[in-house]
């Protein structure tokens, strides 16, 4: 399987990764992924609003007592790959992936 790379000015290869989730059980909600995607990519909810038992796959049974705001991914399809979200966020919740080559 071959993935999708490029080359950059400089002449340099890079191949992009992107965003294929978010932990919200260690997301904060600062928003700095928030405020450094040029793509609109994320959301900020409310933490209530989110489906619990999803979130709770790593038996933290205090996670129903987290009030606040955590990030969602609002449209992943339209990540670019650039991960400056990863970069900027402090708890390192999210998960990229370079993409498969299309045959």
């Amino acid at each position: 399987m071959s993935i999708v790379t490029g080359i950059t000015r400089g002449g340099v290869e890079w191949t992009p990764a992107f965003i294929e989730s978010i932990n919200q059980n260690n997301c904060i909600g600062c928003g700095r992924c928030y405020k450094v995607c040029p793509r609109d990519v994320f959301e900020l909810v409310d933490r209530e609003d989110l489906d619990l038992e999803e979130l709770d796959d790593e038996g933290d049974d205090d996670f129903d007592e987290a009030p606040g705001m955590v990030m969602n991914l609002k449209d992943a399809l339209d990540c670019i790959g650039c991960q400056a979200c990863s970069r900027v966020c402090p708890k390192k919740c999210l998960s990229h992936e370079p993409l498969a080559a299309a045959a």
